[in-house]
Parts: structure tokens; C-alpha cells; sequence
């Protein structure tokens, strides 16, 4: 067929990599001020206030002095592949010094912590990572009698590929650090604690402290996290949002963290479906665990949930609810809705989250209507030991309490559904089973024996069967463009293939332009274009030597608190264009692991310990994503809850935890938004990896979940490239020498299979501008 050169034609910007800017009047759209607000806005909006006595916001022309590393040295994000380079970052004290007028700042205390922090730095320290200094006692003085009112604030950094240890102060305060809280409470009568964490810390220390009059989670708000923290202080923006994590009182509190450093090898998830809240407010004696519950946050008003309508369809569960602003400031609240479900042969959760909805900002005075609904079936518990009916979902008989209000100990009984008689609401296979768990925990708070399996991996049959000959001779190459623009069919494309050629779809590709990820497709003898990819999540990530900067947004587990899935499409869109502007083609986002434990290193690139928070989070963000035409990759499937040994370490549990809690948010995820590409997770599940898990991949996502996408590896993995083909992985990355030829000579993967990953990969291809 002959090609004739069209300047307007498919794939422009992966084949030329053209400089078109996407922003206003050809202005650039990368870094630009919207971009750069709309991070700004996000940063409060998932900001939790978790103390207030109505120090906060602060009178107007308060004097007040700032304690603490943290802000100087203010952690926009977390490091590793989710590290965004962006133009600049703003920390908390400039925020401040930009509210000159509304707010009084110590400079002398500010200054001194400045020259601590840079010296640091320039001593090989390590942002996020640095010693609190001791504050002189002539400079502390001086700050007590500048002012009665002190801000504290504590930085925490962690990243990809290490996760914290119980001893290395993490989670509970350094000894320095409880030094300077202590000199700070000694000499001050008013306080507040401005928390700059990636994941849940120990609250325990400002709970019940009276001085500490104000505490607020900023979590690690992106690059204008430091201004968006002077915002809430002054009254500029107020937090509106809500834990989407417990903060319990020690660390030792968290189920999983006992064995969570037990075995390099090896992580057992005996706990079973009891994370987070779930086990704090289901298993006996740990409700005095909690500190701050799940769902839980202030604002500076006040609101008054009425009118609460529940009504039932056979399928559905409706709710809707009136929202008063009854304060006196403009703020926003969160409804949530839950169920409880029956006692019954199935050990359940006492409690959990079944729907949510962010009101628009509210006036005072003024009310706004929130609707939610959620499928009765979503109330149904996976039976994988057979106590009603083995590998199905199971609809106990009896009353489903649904519960609305805000938080998961706020909560009224609105409704009672009855199911008259158990119902089987869907009927699965068992996929993943594990051979040597142990033990599980149930919800009286006592383990049940899990008996060793010795199950092998389901084989299943390849998708594609083509209907045409493979040529051995092609006088005429049918080009991709001919597929794109319906001159020829994919099946036909496919079949004029080498079995060579298609292997080699199979792998991916070097980077292109300002790509240093590596590309996919990349056969442009058939001018299959080389889509590029970029990392992720809170923001475009780009090598620096590549000369751009991005717009770094607030973290996902700010993302997951403002419990605003509006928002979340709103950066999803903003990050894809960023991406488009830059020729890239695909962005390795969201990620929505489960906060199993606070130590796993990478909590700061996940959204929440719950599955639905997580799901409808990344659902959100996939649509904005592809609403630009531009690939979302949700990601890790699945179980990657620990990074130590993350390649080669064995995720150990039972098949309704990997459903219920690790699988969820995913298939939520996948069902909601329809995302292209999915990436599978370094470690094994069950003592399969999790790329090369036909089961995983094939039988749940594929099979039970209907996805028709592509699915990917993480980079540079340690699995076998073949056993990945056969369980349905499409492509294996970043850049490789291909490893499939000796496995498809000696017959352990056949042509159909390797087609049937081509014809996935290339549809993604195909859908791209």
C-alpha cells in the first residue's frame, strides 16, 4: 500500500515530537499558573485539621514563631520514581512571609533554622532527614517574649525501594524532636503542630495536651505545599479534609506490624481482611487503640447532616442527605455512608465505608443536597474457606445497618436492608490460593488454623486465534496507519508478522525526546510509533538532565483525604496534559496500593487503607487522565504493601484479603474508568510473582473483571518474559534484549499467544492521538 505524508496525520507527537505548546495563546501548560494553583487548592483540600479550639485561623496580625526544620525544609512528596521535578518548591516559612500583614513571623527563629538546614545540605544531608538543632536559649527567649503563640513543625521523608524501620523514629517523634516540643511547651502557652508526613504518624503526643490548641496534617502538599499551609493558617483556604487513614497511638497498634520486618522473603498477611479500621473497630479491646478514627476531620465551621433519605432497588442502595452550613465561615463537609452487616457463618468486619460525597463549598447559613449510591452486592463477603459457599460472594441473611455521617465513630442508623433468605451474589473460582499462610485473624479476635494447600497454577488458553496464515513473504508491508485508518484490520496486520516481529512488540523500546522511561511499540519497519512513558503519580516525572520542570501536586494520600474525586479528575487532566505537551504518551499512574502498614516506604504514592477510597480515587484520576487521550497505567497488581525485597518478596495470604482489600480498589478502578494499561507488581502472591500470574491476570482481571486493556510489568523485574506472555502480560519493560525466542522454540509459549499480547498492546497504540 502506498503512504502519502500527511502533516495532520495520527501519532504527530510520538513520531515527531514536535514543541506545540497546549496552554493559552501557544503559551506552555507545563508549570503554567493554573497548573500551579490548582496544586495550591488541592494541598487544602486534603489537609486534615485534627485539633482546633479556635486558635485557627489566626487573628488577624498574630505574632507567631515557627519551630522546626520543617519549615525550611518543607517535603513536597516522596522520592524515587514518584519524585517530581518541579520549578521550584515552596516552604512553609516563605508561605508565611508571603501573609506579611495577616500573620507576624519570628524571623530571627525562621532565619536560624534556615542557616541549620542549608548548612546541612551543604554537608551532604538529606532533605526530610535532617537532626533538629537545639534552639539557643538567648534565641528562645527572645522568641517567648516576641510572642505567646508558637507553630511546630515536624518533616517526614521516605521513598520507593526501602521501607522505615519500628526504631528509626518515623513514626514516633526523634528524641530531638521531643526535646524541642518539650522547650516549645515549657515556654509558650499557645501552640500549634503543622505535620508534613507521607503517611500517618504518632498523633498521641498533641492529643490531649492542652497547649497544643491546634494540630493540622499537611500532609506533603507539592510544590506550593509551604504557601497552601500559610492559606489554612491565616484563613486564606480552610482544610476540608478527612482522615482516609487511623491514626492509632503507637505503632505497635497496627496489626501487621509485628512480622512486617520479620522475613526479607516474605510478608504474611495474617491479619486478614482486618486493616485499618476495620480492625480497630471491629476486634475487641483495640477501639482504645485510636486516636483519630478513619473518616474523621474539622474545618473552621461547623455542619448539620439532615434530611437523611435511604431507599433500596433490587440492585441498589440510594442515599442522599442535606448539608447546613451552621458556622460562620464558608467551608466544606464529607458525607460518608457505611453498612454493618449481620453476624453470620462468615467472619466480617463490624464496620465499613459503602459510599462518599464531597460538598461544593457551603456558605454560612447556606445548605447543599449530596446523593450516593452503592450495589447491594458490594455488602457481599468472598467465602474461600466454604463456611456457606466455597469461591463466592456471599449476602448473609439478615439486617445491613447503613450508616451516614462523618466519620467512621459519627454515624447514625439510617436504614435497615433485610435480606430475607443468604444469597449467593456471585460465583468465582479460586484464583490465588495461598499453600503456607498459617493462620488468619477473625473478628472475635482469634486466628483461625489455615490448612497448606498444594494447588498449582491454572493454565488458560490464548485469546487470540487468527484466522490468517503468517506470510512468508510480504511484497506489500500493511503499515499500522492502514489499521488506524480502515484500510486493512488489526487481525490482518497482525498476521503478516514474523514470529519475530511479534516478539519484539513484546518488549519495550529506548526512549525518545525528553522520555526517560522507555517507549512501547517501536517497529517502524510495520511504523508502529514508539509511545513514550513517564512516572508518577503527583505530577509529570521527568529526569532532570531533560531541562523541564512540572507542576509537583499534593501526594495521594492528600489526594484520598480531600475524599473530592472531582479534584482528583481535575489533576489527572492537568498531569496528562502536561505529559501530552511534553510528547509522552503514557503516564504510570495512579498507584493505588493499600496502606497496609505506616513503615511501607511508598504509603505517600497510595491513596488509604481502604479498598473503596482507593478504587474510587483512582477510577477519578484514570478519567481525567484519558479524557486528554492520554494512557493512565493503574498500578501495582497487586499486593506490593512493602518495599524491602520488593522483587522477590512472597505477599503470603488468603484469597478473600487479596479480594476484599488488596484487589478491590483495583477492579473498582478498572470497572469506573476503563484504563488502557494496567502494571503489575514486582513481588510474588502466594508464591507465584504477580507478572507472571496467569490466575492474577487472565482468570480475575480479565475474566471476572471483563478488562480489555493491556498490561504491563514494572521495570527491570525478575520474572521469566514467557511465563509473563502466558499469563497475559502484554509487554515487558523498560528497554530488552528479547527473551522469547528459545521458549517459543522449544514449544513453551505458541505464536496465538504471543499475537494475543500484540493485539492488546497494539490496541492501546491505536487508541492514542
Amino acid at each position: 500500500m502506498q503512504y502519502t505524508y500527511n502533516p495532520t496525520e495520527k501519532w504527530l507527537r510520538a513520531r515527531f515530537l514536535p514543541s506545540l505548546m497546549l496552554g493559552d495563546n501557544r503559551s506552555a501548560i507545563t508549570a503554567s499558573e493554573r497548573h500551579i494553583a490548582l496544586s495550591r487548592r488541592a494541598a487544602c483540600d486534603g489537609a486534615v485539621l485534627l485539633k482546633n479550639n479556635g486558635i485557627l485561623p489566626l487573628r488577624k496580625g498574630a505574632k507567631i514563631a515557627v519551630f522546626g526544620n520543617a519549615q525550611i525544609d518543607y517535603v513536597k512528596g516522596g522520592g524515587g520514581s514518584g519524585d517530581v521535578h518541579s520549578p521550584y518548591v515552596r516552604n512553609v516559612y516563605e508561605g508565611l512571609k508571603m501573609k506579611e500583614g495577616k500573620a507576624e513571623v519570628f524571623d530571627s527563629l525562621s532565619l536560624f533554622y534556615m542557616d541549620t538546614v542549608l548548612s546541612a545540605y551543604k554537608n551532604e544531608g538529606k532533605p526530610g532527614r535532617l537532626t533538629e538543632p537545639k534552639v539557643p536559649a538567648e534565641l528562645m527567649r527572645a522568641a517567648s517574649e516576641f510572642t505567646d503563640t508558637a507553630v511546630i513543625t515536624i518533616c517526614r521523608h521516605s521513598g520507593e525501594g526501602y521501607d522505615k524501620s519500628a526504631d528509626c523514629g518515623y513514626f514516633e517523634l526523634e528524641p530531638e524532636e521531643k526535646e524541642m516540643v518539650a522547650d516549645v511547651l515549657a515556654n509558650f502557652a499557645h501552640v500549634i503542630v503543622l505535620l508534613n508526613t507521607g503517611a500517618v504518624m504518632d498523633t498521641s503526643w498533641f492529643a490531649n495536651e492542652e497547649k497544643v490548641e491546634a494540630a493540622l496534617m499537611l500532609w506533603q502538599g507539592g510544590m506550593e505545599g509551604g504557601l497552601a499551609a500559610a492559606d489554612m493558617l491565616v484563613g486564606d483556604d480552610a482544610p476540608s479534609g478527612k482522615l482516609a487513614d487511623t491514626c492509632a497511638a503507637s505503632l505497635a497498634d497496627y496489626p501487621s506490624t509485628a512480622s512486617f520486618h520479620e522475613s526479607e522473603d516474605y510478608v504474611k498477611y495474617t491479619e486478614d481482611i482486618f486493616v485499618g479500621y476495620r480492625y480497630f473497630e471491629t476486634i475487641p479491646g483495640r477501639k482504645n487503640s485510636v486516636v483519630y478514627p478513619f473518616g474523621y476531620g474539622l474545618t473552621y465551621t461547623t455542619f448539620k447532616i439532615s434530611d437523611i433519605f435511604v431507599s433500596a432497588s433490587d440492585k441498589r442502595i440510594f442515599v442522599s442527605a442535606d448539608v447546613k452550613n451552621t458556622g460562620a465561615r464558608a467551608g466544606k463537609e464529607v458525607v460518608q455512608v457505611y453498612y454493618s452487616a449481620p453476624k453470620g457463618k462468615i467472619s466480617k468486619e463490624k464496620i465499613a465505608l459503602a459510599a462518599f460525597a464531597k460538598t461544593p463549598t457551603i456558605e454560612p447559613g447556606k445548605s447543599a443536597t449530596v446523593t450516593m449510591y452503592f450495589d447491594i452486592a458490594d455488602m457481599a463477603s468472598y467465602d474461600d474457606a466454604g463456611d456457606v459457599k466455597k469461591n463466592a460472594y456471599v449476602l448473609e441473611a439478615g439486617d445491613y445497618k447503613i450508616m451516614v455521617g462523618t466519620s467512621v465513630r459519627d454515624t447514625v442508623c439510617a436504614y435497615k436492608y433485610n435480606v430475607a433468605e443468604t444469597r449467593i451474589t456471585k460465583k468465582c473460582k479460586s484464583y490465588c490460593a495461598p499453600k503456607n499462610l498459617g493462620e488468619r485473624l477473625t473478628a472475635d479476635g482469634t486466628y483461625r488454623e489455615m490448612p497448606a494447600r498444594r494447588t498449582a497454577q491454572k493454565s488458560f488458553a490464548p485469546e487470540y486465534h487468527n484466522e490468517y496464515k503468517p506470510r512468508e513473504t510480504i511484497e506489500d508491508v500493511i503499515e499500522l496507519y492502514d489499521v488506524a485508518e480502515g484500510r486493512a484490520t488489526l487481525d490482518e496486520f497482525i498476521s503478516q508478522m514474523c514470529d519475530a516481529d511479534l516478539s519484539s512488540v513484546l518488549i519495550g523500546k529506548r526512549s525518545t525526546g525528553v522520555c526517560n522511561c522507555g517507549t512501547m511499540g517501536g517497529i517502524f519497519k510495520y511504523r508502529i510509533p514508539a509511545i513514550a512513558t513517564a512516572d508518577g503519580p503527583a505530577g509529570l516525572r521527568l529526569h532532570t538532565n531533560r531541562g523541564v520542570r512540572t507542576t509537583a501536586f499534593p501526594i495521594a494520600t492528600a489526594i484520598a483525604c480531600s475524599f473530592n474525586t472531582a479534584l482528583a479528575e481535575e489533576i489527572g487532566a492537568a498531569a496528562a496534559l502536561e505529559c501530552k505537551e511534553n510528547n509522552l504518551q503514557i503516564w504510570l499512574a495512579p498507584a493505588l496500593n493499600i496502606h497496609r502498614n505506616p513503615l511501607c516506604g511508598r504509603n505517600f504514592e497510595y491513596y488509604s487503607e481502604d479498598p473503596l477510597v482507593s478504587g474510587k480515587m483512582a477510577a477519578a484520576m484514570v478519567r481525567g487522565i484519558q479524557a486528554q487521550r492520554v494512557v493512565a497505567t493503574p498500578k501495582h497488581l497487586a499486593a506490593n504493601n512493602k518495599e524491602t525485597n520488593r522483587l522477590d518478596s512472597d505477599s503470603v495470604m488468603s484469597e478473600r484479603a487479596l479480594r476484599e482489600i488488596y484487589l478491590r480498589g483495583f477492579e473498582i478502578c478498572v470497572k469506573e474508568s476503563s484504563p488502557k494499561l494496567i502494571m503489575t507488581s514486582y513481588n510474588l502472591i502466594n508464591g507465584v510473582r504477580a507478572s507472571e500470574c496467569g490466575e492474577l491476570i487472565t482468570g480475575i482481571l480479565r475474566g471476572e473483571w471483563g478488562y480489555e486493556g493491556a498490561v504491563t510489568t514494572d521495570w527491570s523485574n525478575h520474572a521469566e518474559h514467557y511465563k509473563e506472555v502466558k499469563a497475559g502480560g502484554d509487554v515487558r519493560m523498560p528497554y530488552d534484549e528479547c527473551r522469547l525466542r528459545e521458549p517459543y522454540e522449544a514449544g513453551l509459549i505458541s505464536r496465538d499467544e504471543m499475537a494475543a499480547c500484540t493485539k492488546r498492546l497494539l490496541e492501546m497504540i491505536l487508541w492514542v492521538e
